[in-house]
């Protein structure tokens, strides 16, 4: 489907918890953490029936996000449940891997084609700074696990902060080549600023190649990830609410500040 500046939205992410294992410095504020109750989070069925009314209106990849999903209790039955929705083409995963190693068989055989891999350092020092409570040598061993199962694609998230030396990206571009891995360069950035579009990064994409909108855990659809703007699903009619949250789609975003980074997934 098109929204109003002539994109093509095909690409739903679905924020299926915000929850986390870790405490990213730029994701979790570290005073503060996000749980909301089961009930108040959307469940498989009604997240498969989303998807289907995705698919009709020309969605054909779908990405599960968090928080973290691998702490979702139930996500390997929910791949499952995606995996025979008729439409979907590609079903995606964004983790931090922690808990990637004991996890990955059965995703693969549930149906997940690819995996991003939230990985800022190779150091095991600042990783541990950067997350604040993360041991990198879990993550590598999720990776390990990944890459014996032959995804489709697995990519390395870098987020790219204001102290992120050139040696740092340099040497996760060695690993990267080594590992045969794709490596995003993740522009690290404020959902409470502005964002400009003049930057050298992979992502987030700019604005006018845009083709997605996302779906949060409590059951609203951002049209944009830098806008206070929010499409709460009506169930009478699913496709109707996608349809609304498309051509809501600003032609660039602004600012966000009605939810955190870990409520919406990236």
């Amino acid at each position: 489907m098109l929204d109003r500046y002539k994109r093509d939205i095909r690409y739903l992410r679905i924020s299926v918890t915000d929850r986390c294992n870790l405490r990213c410095i730029y994701c979790m504020p570290e005073e503060k953490t996000f749980k909301k109750s089961h009930k108040e989070n959307m469940s498989f069925d009604y997240i498969v029936k989303v998807a289907e009314a995705a698919v009709s209106i020309g969605v054909n990849k779908i990405r599960l996000t968090g928080g973290e999903p691998l702490v979702k209790h139930g996500i390997v039955k929910l791949v499952s449940m995606l995996k025979k929705v008729k439409g979907i083409k590609l079903i995606a995963m964004t983790t931090n891997a922690v808990l990637l190693d004991r996890l990955a068989v059965p995703l693969k055989k549930a149906g997940l084609d690819s995996i991003n891999i939230s990985l800022d350092t190779l150091d095991p020092v600042r990783y541990r700074e950067l997350t604040r409570i993360g041991d990198i040598s879990r993550v590598l061993d999720g990776l390990r696990a990944a890459q014996k199962l032959h995804f489709k694609k697995i990519k390395i998230n870098m987020v790219v902060m204001e102290d992120t030396g050139d040696m740092e990206i340099e040497a996760m571009r060695r690993f990267c080549i080594v590992e045969g891995l794709e490596l995003q360069l993740i522009n690290h950035y404020e959902l409470s600023k502005y964002k400009s579009d003049a930057y050298a990064f992979d992502r987030p994409p700019k604005c006018a190649a845009c083709n997605r909108i996302r779906l949060t855990a409590d059951g609203y659809l951002k049209p944009c990830l830098h806008s206070n703007r929010e499409v709460i699903l009506n169930p009478e009619d699913l496709a109707g609410s996608l349809k609304e949250a498309v051509l809501a789609k600003p032609s660039r975003g602004r600012v966000c500040t009605n939810r955190s980074m870990i409520e919406i997934g990236g």
